[in-house]
């Protein structure tokens, strides 16, 4: 990144990617691409990290994530939780994972995380910067103001990162079909109140949530057949939350003390195109949906951890522009399921008695566990399969192609300690895994001009886990199989897609 002065008035930045939002999308979008090798500048309206007691939940696939990158340690070992939900009927999401269940932490501890690893590597983040305009003919020039005056920034790509209300979308205008919210959830963290945790309760006339942590009590209220007001941006006043509260529970909160008041709507909308040219969007700015079960955030975080690597990749130029354009075509269809499936939630959440046989039909449903698997796989990330061949996957394919790397053990062919496969990502590099412990020279010497970008790992999977004994993984940075075998067959096409012209032959 270079900085100059073109005139008396305008600072300039020139960058490789700018990044609009500083939320965990656009941290996790930092962090990758300066792992990637490119430079990166975030500005964003707010001073720090929210402080709103906002998204709590990281689901077990953004665990993984962030395992695979080191990041745990700092984070220690949040409340874990086994049960989740799914519109209100008890779930149990433990699925296989080094990380299942879901995991309470607060979103302000989440952004605090990646703002440090970010800037550890080499961001350049900005705050209270607040985006004018941009243009996008051959590259970025994106115009914003900071707390010292006017800001060009010019870059090769601009991903926005900045929420549910995004300001990049709005000056793209690029569509965003779906439909807007039509009910909603009013909710409350609330000192100084005593009543009893909730779980989801439906009453006579609505449903009513509440859990009380360290003092602070959090309430969530829906009133049957009460339609989502127009407020314009503003948040409820508490006295809202507290008459509400009152007609669906009977009891009385108003002697509390508010800490944070919020409404959430059903509104459910994506963008038709995740890729815009050179403007590229993630997390709440390519969709917008209520965050039932948790899944906004996780859905963020993954959407950035898929493109850092490869917007990275083609701001080095080891990989053409198509690379972008998986981006879309794979998280957009992850991102189509999840607002499907929030949809069908909001029914059996905020449905009045007509949904009540629906309700005990699913209910009988999640005790079988082939139901319980599909919709753990779906709400926790670990359920995502990719279409990494370009065709639809077949049963006779191997079947992790297209799924993340299990967290294994291996065995060293040449002795020393075991080590786990999440350890080999750390990186951010492509891995090429053979799992036959002697070198598999013909692998070696397939994958050898793409030694820059590819690690190669020749070790033996523990008898007991889930790897294939003789086979050969090769793993994007994003944790994901894209090729499987048992020799070089097809290998260095898989190179080639996932991570461009081979060195040799630049």
């Amino acid at each position: 990144m270079t900085t100059d002065h073109q005139d008396t008035d305008t600072a300039t930045l020139d960058t490789d990617v700018l990044v609009v939002g500083a939320g965990p999308a656009g941290l996790m979008l930092a962090t990758e691409l300066r792992l990637g090798g490119a430079e990166v500048v975030v500005v964003d309206q707010r001073p720090g990290p929210t402080t709103e007691s906002r998204a709590s939940t990281l689901h077990a696939r953004t665990m993984e994530i962030l395992d695979s990158r080191g990041l745990l340690d700092e984070l220690g070992t949040p409340p874990c939780e086994p049960r989740g939900h799914f519109g209100g009927v008890p779930l149990d999401l433990t699925l296989p994972s080094s990380h299942p269940g879901q995991w309470k932490v607060a979103q302000t501890r989440t952004e605090e995380l990646l703002q440090r690893r970010a800037a550890a590597l080499g961001a350049d983040l900005r705050r209270r910067h607040q985006l004018l305009s941009l243009t996008a003919e051959g590259g970025v020039e994106a115009e914003a103001i900071g707390p010292y005056g006017p800001v060009r920034i010019r870059a090769r790509y601009l991903v926005g990162c900045d929420g549910e209300d995004s300001t990049v979308r709005r000056l793209v205008r690029a569509p965003f079909p779906g439909r807007d919210a039509a009910r909603e959830l009013l909710r409350a963290d609330v000192c100084g109140v005593e009543v009893a945790d909730r779980r989801f309760q439906r009453l006579e006339h609505g449903l009513a949530i509440a859990a009380t942590r360290e003092g602070v009590t959090r309430v969530m209220v829906h009133e049957f057949g009460r339609p989502a007001a127009e407020r314009g941006g503003a948040e409820p006043d508490f006295a809202e939350v507290t008459d509400v509260w009152k007609r669906v529970t009977g009891e009385d909160i108003s002697q509390g003390t508010p800490l944070w008041v919020n409404a959430f709507g059903d509104a459910n909308r994506q963008l038709a195109h995740y890729r815009h040219g050179r403007v590229l969007f993630a997390g709440d700015a390519a969709h917008r949906q209520m965050p039932s079960g948790g899944q906004a955030l996780n859905l963020g975080v993954q959407d950035a951890f898929n493109l850092g690597w490869k917007l990275a990749a083609v701001v080095r130029g080891s990989a053409g522009e198509d690379l972008l354009d998986t981006y879309h075509s794979e998280r957009h269809t992850v991102g189509r399921q999840v607002l499907a499936n929030i949809r069908a939630q909001v029914e059996l959440l905020l449905g009045g008695p007509e949904v009540e046989p629906a309700r005990a039909l699913l209910t009988e449903l999640v005790a079988l566990d082939g139901v319980r698997q599909h919709l753990a796989g779906m709400i926790s990330g670990l359920g995502i399969r990719y279409d990494v061949e370009g065709s639809e996957i077949h049963s006779d394919e191997p079947p992790l192609l297209g799924r993340r790397l299990p967290d294994a053990w291996l065995e060293p062919a040449e002795g020393g300690a075991r080590r786990r496969t999440t350890e080999l990502l750390r990186t951010g590099r492509g891995l090429l895994l053979s799992l036959d412990g002697d070198g598999a020279p013909a692998l070696r010497a397939t994958a050898a001009p793409w030694s820059d970008r590819v690690a190669f790992v020749a070790d033996r999977p523990a008898a007991d886990g889930p790897l294939p004994a003789g086979q050969a993984l090769l793993v994007r940075p994003d944790g994901y199989v894209a090729w499987a075998g048992s020799g070089p067959a097809g290998l260095a096409r898989a190179l080639t897609r996932w991570f461009g012209t081979p060195a040799a032959d630049d």
